[in-house]
């Protein structure tokens, strides 16, 4: 399975912050969409990610109080990303490696998504469940 059928599945809606908005806005930003996550963009281009596991880490670095702390401060300035045709169990890898739990998604050097762990691991599961019924099929009076 391709990241692209994951695509299918999602909103196309991209949520986006500008790097010089502050931190507060963006938190407030993400808990209003009930995202984990707003592409950082300036000038129409992808200039990093914020996650809110970034928040937390900019909490420790920069203090608790991130209310006049610009995004750029504690944003992922070059985030791993993967490509539409890249597999799912290439995007799983990715993530599990790089302990992210937000994926961009390019189709050359054009931002289509971001996508969750929790996507990535809806999309296995729905692979393995066709995979197992296709088994049981095959399999000669199998129990269902």
């Amino acid at each position: 399975m391709q990241i692209r059928e994951i695509l299918t599945l999602k909103s196309d809606k991209i949520y986006s912050i500008a790097p010089t908005d502050r931190v507060e806005s963006a938190v407030a930003r993400m808990v209003e969409l009930g995202v984990g996550s707003l592409v950082v963009l300036k000038a129409g281009e992808m200039v990093g990610l914020l996650t809110e596991r970034d928040v937390v880490r900019g909490m420790v670095a920069h203090g608790c109080d991130l209310k006049d702390t610009e995004v750029s401060a504690i944003m992922v300035a070059d985030p791993v990303v993967a490509n539409a045709d890249d597999s799912v169990d290439y995007a799983r890898d990715v993530m599990t490696k790089s302990h992210i739990g937000h994926l961009p998604i390019l189709d050359g050097n054009k931002l289509l998504a971001i996508i969750s762990f929790h996507d990535v691991a809806r999309a296995c599961l729905k692979e393995a469940n066709f995979e197992n019924s296709l088994l049981k099929r095959y399999i000669k009076h199998w129990p269902e």
